[in-house]
């Protein structure tokens, strides 16, 4: 009986540390993170936070790599929009990969003065995958906006 009680034990003990090890990760914690990046304009940041090998897709443009992902997609579209906010529809994440989806809304700033501002709307999907280091990187991102809305 005792040996029974101990094998109980030990596979418990076991199991923690495993899971401990293996948690999945919190996906809202990590967009938060990156949009409050974003809307700070802090391209350093958003840009560690992509996997080398990010894939990025709006419409009929996909750019792949970090180096075309960050040259195309953020330094060239952060100076053009603010306030970036995103409305989670589903999500999910497990130990290895985890993923947001939902509607996104965010203020494109006019292209010259005495221009007006516009309000931009459509639906993203936020893909991370944990490294071998450990460290969550954005893997995958998808955009599809609808016609921009003018603001008055």
């Amino acid at each position: 009986m005792k040996n029974i009680l101990y094998t109980f034990l030990a596979l418990f003990l076991l199991a923690s540390c495993a899971k401990s090890e293996g948690e999945s990760v919190d996906v809202r914690g990590l967009n938060q993170e990156f949009i409050s990046a974003w809307n700070a304009r802090d391209s350093d940041k958003v840009i560690s936070m992509m996997a080398e090998d990010v894939q990025f897709l709006q419409g009929e443009v996909i750019y792949r790599g970090k180096s075309e992902v960050s040259d195309k997609w953020v330094r060239e579209t952060m100076g053009t929009i603010a306030d970036l906010k995103t409305y989670p529809v589903s999500s999910g994440s497990d130990t290895q990969i985890a993923y947001e989806a939902g509607t996104f809304s965010v203020d494109v700033l006019p292209a010259s003065p005495g221009e007006p501002r516009g309000l931009g709307e459509g639906n993203f999907v936020l893909l991370w995958k944990k490294g071998e280091d450990g460290n969550w990187k954005l893997s995958y991102a998808q955009l599809e906006g609808h016609p921009v809305v003018v603001r008055n």
